[in-house]
């Protein structure tokens, strides 16, 4: 944060500089000119807050700028770099800073979430007429999405603590398996249809295959 600071209140100083040369001038011959350029400024390089500024006038030289930065309030906002507020509607009762700050930092898991949502479910839009349908069609998809997510879950924790596996990719690199790579093998399954005297039998034809239904508990035969 120093350093954009420092980048900001140079960018700010030139402007301003420039401005102070100008003053008086054709494009800024007058007060109202000369304090609308200073508000751009200021917004712009988000010095609002330790910009000090105001304007003299005299007949031989016209409107004049006069300008500074709060060095005090400088000071305070570099006291607090790397700081930042977290609001949560979580109770005092049910979880304390560290157990909200947990929360905060694993926002990724829910936004790679989304990410499922619009990637490997193939959600595509569907136009519905009543709210008691829009309601429907969206608790649908949040079971697929929860069944997707447990399936993932379902595999890493029957891999142990280390969570990873081979023979997802074809350089059988070891990688922590996702639920889009576990369907998509999956996926390839067949079922051999079955006779009076021959059941049903779903064909395997990669170990991973195999492999990834055992971690999911389901028993199956080539």
């Amino acid at each position: 944060m120093r350093p954009a600071r420092a980048n900001r209140l140079a960018k700010a100083s030139a402007e301003l500089d420039k401005l102070v040369a100008s003053a008086g001038g054709r494009h800024y011959k007058n007060r109202e000119k000369i304090a609308a350029r200073v508000g751009v400024i200021a917004a712009r390089r988000r010095v609002v807050s330790n910009l000090h500024w105001h304007i003299t006038e005299d007949e031989a030289d016209g409107p004049r700028l006069h300008w500074h930065f709060d060095q005090e309030t400088l000071k305070a906002e570099a006291a607090v770099d790397g700081w930042y507020a977290l609001l949560a509607g979580i109770p005092r009762t049910t979880a304390g800073p560290t157990q909200v700050l947990i929360h905060y930092t694993g926002q990724d898991t829910v936004e790679r979430r989304y990410h499922d949502f619009k990637g490997p479910l193939a959600v595509t839009p569907v136009f519905v007429q009543h709210n008691c349908r829009v309601a429907a069609l969206i608790q649908v998809i949040c079971l697929a999405l929860l069944v997707f997510c447990l399936i993932e879950r379902q595999v890493r924790r029957a891999l142990g603590p280390q969570r990873t596996m081979v023979g997802l990719y074809p350089d059988n690199r070891r990688v922590r398996p996702t639920g889009r790579m576990i369907l998509y093998h999956l996926g390839e399954l067949t079922l051999r249809i079955g006779t009076v005297t021959d059941p049903p039998m779903v064909q395997i034809t990669r170990g991973v295959q195999l492999h990834l239904l055992e971690l999911l508990g389901i028993e199956a035969t080539r």
